[in-house]
């Protein structure tokens, strides 16, 4: 069963930022969401149906938010705990 990957452009405009070392633990991230898509955290209020995982990205936690159904991931947002949740609510 494939699954299908979609980036939302506040993933995108962080991802293209990162370096190649940071790129390497987004990848990771986005490898271990798709394996398993419960790792995250889901969130309640205005982000119910979003999930976060939390992950180690150069000696810095980083946030990746993403929705998911059996067959899709959609990676919503990327970055540091620092205004992540304000943003990811815009």
């Amino acid at each position: 069963m494939s699954v299908q990957l979609e980036q939302k452009p506040a993933f995108k405009r962080v991802y293209k930022k990162l370096y190649d070392n940071q790129r390497e633990a987004v990848h990771s991230a986005i490898r271990a969401v798709i394996a398993d898509p419960k790792l995250g955290e889901e969130k309640k209020g205005d982000l119910v149906g979003v999930f976060v995982y939390r992950f180690d990205c150069v000696n810095q936690q980083y946030l990746l938010a993403y929705r998911w159904t059996e067959t899709k991931r959609v990676l919503l947002a990327l970055g540091p705990h620092e205004n992540f949740y304000r943003d990811l609510k815009h």
